[in-house]
């Protein structure tokens, strides 16, 4: 196993790029929901939404499961008895292994990571456990793997395997992440790490998201060519004047082709939802694609059917799952902030045959 530095060929360089999420997964990281303080007293209720989540994904691909003490070790192996899950005991933070997890790179057959910063969305929680992670990963995996200096979290980039990447401003521009970096830099750094050649940046995100708005929560790539983006109907609502310039903006990019990006509105969810520190960030477009499914949170809202029959026909040959999230959102994030998919592929060590 191989440890790359920024002055060490770039993961571009060596012809490696990040794969679009729905491309075939050799297994799925996930983290245990382990500390009570964190979900304001619900953890039994969110450990069993996460046992219903695991269960279902490891239905499809192997699930490789952190946990950060005995009694998570305990508690995750007597709900997901019987499951295609590994467990890891890994110190920890918290959940949200998107973003500080490894962010997987592909070349050919081979597979590599980067270990990105992490640090809590800008200090705003502890993280200095969950910045481990991604090098514990590597270990675990015996991949070569580049060490960046700068934060970044996986769920505020979007890709759609063919060199098109989706970001926000609100997130990625944050003095609290990596000051200096502006929209060129940004392009530029995607470029050399993840093989990003077109970066499209929208505005923001939703209200009162603690991430800053994760493009994740709001507006995702379902094929190289298709984009399913919030809406929110209500003109009195925070969220509406945000999303709809989201939507705009959308209308007038262009592929990697030149062409226009095919737009389907999703609807966010009807009914707000409040949680112990103000309003919640709960939608639809937080789902997690994976080896023949697709599962999408739900809210026990009006619009969860809708939201179900908009997505549907985006993912022909997977099947979709509705799953509850109405525990999960009450930390901030759903199934797609605690996973990450790592690529069907070798393992690549670091080092290239002659």
């Amino acid at each position: 196993m191989r440890h790359f530095l920024p002055s060490d060929p770039s993961p571009h360089d060596l012809g490696f790029t990040m794969p679009a999420e729905w491309a075939p997964h050799a297994a799925t990281w996930m983290s245990w929901p382990a500390d009570d303080d964190l979900w304001f007293g619900r953890l039994s209720g969110v450990r069993a939404e996460f046992a219903e989540l695991v269960r279902t994904i490891a239905r499809f691909e192997p699930v490789q499961l952190l946990v950060r003490d005995p009694e998570s070790e305990q508690d995750a192996r007597a709900r997901l008895a019987g499951a295609d899950v590994t467990f890891h005991a890994v110190a920890l933070d918290d959940v949200w292994l998107r973003d500080n997890g490894p962010i997987f790179v592909q070349r050919g057959q081979e597979i590599a990571l980067v270990n990105w910063r992490f640090n809590a969305w800008g200090g705003k929680f502890h993280w200095q456990n969950d910045d481990r992670v991604p090098e514990y990963v590597a270990q675990v995996l015996n991949a070569g793997h580049w060490d960046r200096p700068e934060i970044l979290e996986g769920g505020g980039l979007e890709v759609n395997g063919r060199g098109v990447g989706l970001t926000t401003r609100s997130c990625f521009l944050t003095e609290t992440r990596n000051p200096g970096l502006d929209e060129a830099r940004y392009g530029a750094l995607l470029q050399q790490t993840l093989g990003v050649r077109q970066l499209l940046w929208l505005g923001g995100g939703l209200e009162n998201d603690h991430t800053d708005g994760h493009i994740d929560t709001i507006t995702r790539f379902t094929d190289e060519q298709t984009i399913v983006t919030s809406v929110e109907p209500n003109p009195a609502d925070p969220n509406h004047a945000v999303m709809q310039a989201n939507l705009e903006a959308l209308r007038e990019m262009r592929d990697q082709d030149g062409q226009p990006f095919r737009i389907a509105e999703l609807p966010l969810p009807a009914e707000r939802l409040e949680g112990a520190e103000g309003r919640l960030p709960p939608t639809y477009a937080n789902f997690y694609i994976g080896n023949g499914f697709v599962v999408v949170p739900q809210y026990g809202d009006p619009h969860d059917e809708q939201a179900l029959a908009v997505l549907r026909p985006l993912f022909p040959g997977r099947e979709l799952i509705g799953l509850s999230s109405r525990e999960i959102i009450g930390g901030g994030g759903s199934f797609h902030c605690v996973t990450q998919q790592q690529p069907a592929g070798s393992i690549w060590t670091g080092q290239d045959r002659p």
